[in-house]
């Protein structure tokens, strides 16, 4: 493990392993850290560099942080990148992640190759109202640790490992309340903008989604975002079925490293 600071100074935790080009940069989702990719890590780092990173106020990484955003997340993970001097980068992001990462992206002009979503978005449009957004997040006020519970619970299906949803139920949970609820209302609130920010990055992006919701495949289409459905898995597929989705990875990944 190694740190680099943010722009705002918070320090920044990764690490590294492999050295073949194009470096995987792996993004992690809401009150989740690098290790919800320690399969793909051990599975990828033979064929590529890959790079997991704890953004602020995650895993390892520093607190102290005025406003926790998807902004601020996007400086963290480009501090990484420019701190390893990477050059030709794809850009792996889950959930929240993947929100993270077109602004990572607009931060690193001419170092991306594309980037991997990892049920990020099932539809793409005019995104969440301000006052949906708000409502959503003082739901958790009265118990986050509960709340977050009950939410993570949903995102598996019936069939999933208990012990795998009742591990991420309490590691999500325990996040700290004060980095969680800015965190998730910047994330939400990038659902209006983040079409635009596509527009602007013009780059090759495939999304991975498991099938336990619909995906709006023509809005997806309509902002150039190819879509590669995962069936039989929840929100967490890097983690329920590993070698099944690695090889979807390794597909996704072989078919931008071509481009």
């Amino acid at each position: 493990m190694s740190h680099v600071k943010s722009a705002d100074g918070v320090s920044i935790a990764y690490e590294v392993r492999g050295t073949k080009s194009p470096t995987l940069v792996f993004v992690h989702g809401w009150s989740c850290d690098r290790t919800y990719w320690a399969p793909q890590l051990e599975a990828f780092s033979k064929d590529h560099r890959v790079v997991a990173i704890d953004l602020g106020g995650h895993g390892d990484s520093g607190m102290g942080r005025k406003e926790w955003t998807i902004e601020s997340f996007g400086e963290d993970v480009a501090s990484v990148v420019k701190k390893l001097n990477l050059r030709d980068v794809i850009l792996v992001g889950h959930s929240m992640g993947g929100d993270v990462i077109p602004d990572a992206a607009l931060r690193l002009r001419g170092r991306v190759r594309g980037m991997i979503w990892i049920d990020t978005y099932k539809a793409l449009g005019p995104g969440r109202k301000a006052e949906d957004v708000k409502t959503f997040v003082e739901s958790f006020r009265p118990d986050f640790k509960n709340k977050t519970r009950e939410i993570v619970q949903s995102m598996f299906l019936p069939t999933s490992d208990k012990k795998l949803v009742e591990r991420i139920a309490n590691d999500m949970s325990s996040a700290p309340e004060s980095v969680a609820l800015p965190a998730i209302e910047s994330s939400f609130h990038n659902s209006r903008v983040i079409t635009k920010r596509l527009d602007e990055l013009k780059l090759p992006t495939i999304a991975i989604n498991p099938d336990n919701s619909p995906t709006d495949m023509e809005s997806m289409k309509r902002h150039n975002i190819e879509v590669v459905i995962m069936r039989g898995v929840g929100h967490f597929p890097q983690l329920e079925d590993p070698v099944r989705f690695n090889s979807v990875l390794a597909d996704v990944i072989a078919r931008l490293s071509k481009r």
